[in-house]
This record gives C-alpha cells, sequence and structure tokens, in this order.
C-alpha cells in the first residue's frame, strides 16, 4: 500500500469518528462507536469502513444501519471537509477483529484453568515417596554408569 493511500486512509478515518462524534444525532448511534479503520481502493474511488460497536449483537447491528443511513449525509459532508478530487464512495461493515480478539482472549483462559486445575490434581495425586526418582545410564560405558539426578535437579538445567 502506498503512503498517499495510507494518508487518505487515516484522514477519511479521523473525519468520519469526527462526524460520528460531533454532527449525526441518530440515536441508533448513541452507543461507544469506533471507526477502526478505512481501507480505500487503489483508484481512491472506494472505501470500505470498519467499525466496532461496543454491547451486544443487536447494538452493533442497529449501529451499522444508523451509519449506512447516514451514508450520504457522511459522504456530502466530507466533501467539504476534505481536499479530494473525488471523495470515495463509502462502504461500511463491522469489524470482526475485535470480536476474535475476545473469542481468542477466552480460549487463551480456559487453557490457562484447565492447565492450572491439571497440575493441582498431579500435585495432590503424586506420591511423595516416588517424587526421588533415580535415572541411570542406559550403560553405553560399562565402566560409567553414573546417576543423573543432580545433573536434572540443577540450577543451570532450569534456565
Amino acid at each position: 500500500m502506498s503512503r498517499r493511500i495510507e494518508r487518505v486512509n487515516e484522514l477519511l478515518r479521523q473525519e468520519i469518528s469526527r462526524l460520528l462524534t460531533l454532527q449525526i444525532k441518530d440515536p441508533r448511534l448513541e452507543g461507544v462507536i469506533t471507526i477502526t479503520r478505512v481501507s480505500t481502493s487503489s483508484d481512491m474511488r472506494n472505501a470500505h469502513v470498519f467499525l466496532s460497536a461496543m454491547g451486544d449483537e443487536e447494538t452493533q447491528q442497529n449501529a451499522l444501519a444508523g451509519i449506512r443511513s447516514a451514508a450520504t449525509y457522511i459522504r456530502r459532508e466530507l466533501r467539504s471537509r476534505v481536499s479530494m478530487r473525488y471523495i470515495p464512495f463509502l462502504s461500511y461493515d463491522l469489524d470482526a477483529a475485535q470480536q476474535e480478539a475476545n473469542n481468542l482472549l477466552d480460549i487463551m483462559d480456559n487453557i490457562r484453568t484447565n492447565e492450572a486445575s491439571l497440575a493441582s490434581a498431579d500435585s495432590s495425586s503424586a506420591d511423595p515417596s516416588s517424587a526421588n526418582i533415580s535415572i541411570k545410564s542406559p550403560g553405553i560405558y560399562s565402566d560409567s554408569c553414573a546417576d543423573y539426578n543432580g545433573l536434572l535437579s540443577s540450577p543451570e538445567r532450569n534456565n
């Protein structure tokens, strides 16, 4: 992506956010709505606007419907605010990245709690007499049959 398109994306994101905050008075857009990113086509005729809305699925769909109904107003206001030859046609969609991040964090929390419960179950069911296990060499050399217990519990090993 060229530097110019990146600048246009950021400019459009900022201006649309300002319009949502200051000028659009749709009750469906009253919650916390964030324009997460804008993706402009290479010819700068079309732009895809991704937004994130706090709340349940119904609240998010209402916010999306509200911003889509204000699309022509937003485009008309952008003409006076942005100095470009063509103001891109804007399409709006919910940004799934936030939902995917939440799902990933939930999975990680489940794994962490499962590992903690397994570790506590293993430590409570372990026989204290079996904790001191001695591992012997398989006897590659007949004269060196060393005890490796000291190597396994040494501080250098736990790095």
